[in-house]
């Protein structure tokens, strides 16, 4: 995050920066104890993708209305009643897949959605909007160092997609001002997942091979033609990555997430295990290991990552396991029944891993939080929403967690003592 030119506060953009680690500062976390409980306020927010925080009370969430064509709009909520207190004119979208929000250093909010991009103010007043020029959705973005914002077009399926059109991923690098397009480059392959990036380089987990991408004086420049980590039948491609210097993490199998309906459980259709992958990005070295060794396996979301601890927590949401795994060696250190879809938010300071369980029978999500070298479970709050989470969680400056779901937004927290 600090490579990023993104607003100094606790949560700026989606999994906290554009290296995906999806961690709050060091010394803050959750700090559940043997006596501790779980308090939840949720409040209906239908098609919520992700909340960001700029500073202490402001507090931005996310929307988008239904396909055909749709629209984004950005609301500010109170931090503990979640009830918005302002609220964005509609922002124009189109091809509808979630977007992506962040609060950049000039104090202004970006959101990009369908295949257009917008500039805000804080007090959501649109400044700038522009057109992106594929008749596709654009998978969020990422702020880089300069201030650009960089994006590419979604390669996976959308409502009212054509699947024999997919094209080779183009990458634009746009003004943080007026968004025009500052550089444009055509990857070699296509790509569905989110960017992530670490400093002045973009890294794109493409549908076969993990891909990095150079700033270099304004101008976009592909490192080779990437390393492939699509090599066994059945296999499908890859979702975000997590960045931890060189070394990068995702997951694969990610092909089916339009089977979605209102969760990932038994919706898989790859027939290769899901596996972690680990590419470093220097040496071109690769590894993975399988999750959970079953058929059927489905995600759309990247593993979590604890840096103190180098252990990645690896998921598999078509059959409801998650793994913690060391991230060195990537021996499988412990295993839980649990059916999470969404990010993982992970807490360092307290060795902490925040995750959503859905329950088909019950119909309702509740949030996790496991010791993550155990895979112990701490804690656990119902969230009221009546689908699973695919999107993204966020930590706030009060010591709370945010959890948003296509349904329901949920202010997750630790409650006083007695």
């Amino acid at each position: 995050m600090k490579d990023a030119a993104l607003w100094p506060g606790i949560w700026p953009a989606e999994d906290g920066g554009p290296e995906r680690l999806a961690a709050p500062g060091d010394d803050l976390g959750l700090g559940l104890g043997p006596t501790s409980t779980l308090t939840s306020q949720s409040r209906e927010v239908v098609m919520g993708t992700m909340v960001v925080v700029r500073q202490p009370g402001e507090v931005y969430l996310l929307r988008h209305t239904p396909p055909p064509d749709a629209t984004s709009f950005v609301e500010r909520v109170d931090p503990m009643t979640l009830e918005p207190l302002q609220r964005s004119v509609d922002l124009p979208g189109g091809p509808m897949w979630p977007g992506g929000i962040a609060c950049h250093r000039d104090g202004s909010l970006h959101v990009v959605f369908g295949n257009h991009a917008h500039r805000l103010s804080a007090t959501l007043e649109l400044e700038a909007s522009a057109r992106l020029p594929r008749p596709v959705p654009y998978n969020s973005f990422v702020t880089l160092p300069g201030g650009e914002l960089a994006t590419k077009d979604f390669a996976g399926p959308w409502p009212g997609s054509d699947p024999s059109g997919v094209e080779p991923a183009e990458l634009l690098l746009l003004d943080p001002v007026d968004l025009h397009v500052i550089d444009s480059l055509v990857l070699t392959e296509p790509s569905v997942a989110r960017l992530s990036a670490k400093g002045d380089e973009i890294v794109v987990v493409g549908t076969d091979s993990l891909l990095s991408v150079d700033v270099v004086d304004g101008t976009l420049r592909q490192r080779g033609p990437g390393v492939r980590y699509r090599d066994r039948p059945g296999q499908g491609y890859g979702w975000d990555a997590v960045l931890d210097g060189d070394l990068t993490y995702f997951l694969d199998d990610g092909e089916g997430s339009e089977a979605y309906d209102g969760s990932f459980r038994d919706r898989g259709i790859a027939t290769a295990p899901l596996r972690l992958h680990r590419i470093d990005r220097r040496s071109l070295d690769a590894a993975s290991v399988e999750v959970c060794g079953l058929p059927g396996g489905l995600i759309a979301n990247p593993p979590g990552l604890d840096r103190v601890r180098r252990i990645v927590v690896a998921f598999d949401s078509g059959n409801g396991v998650v793994v913690g795994v060391h991230a060195d060696t990537l021996e499988v250190l412990w295993t839980r029944d649990l059916d999470h879809a969404a990010h993982p938010l992970m807490l360092p300071a307290t060795g902490e891993v925040v995750l959503g369980d859905f329950s088909r029978e019950v119909g309702v999500e509740d949030v996790v939080v496991l010791d993550v070298t155990t895979g112990e479970e701490r804690g656990r709050a119902s969230t009221e929403s009546l689908v699973q989470s695919v999107v993204f969680p966020a930590f706030g400056d009060g010591g709370e967690v945010y959890w948003t779901s296509f349904m329901t937004l949920s202010r997750i927290a630790v409650a006083p003592p007695a």
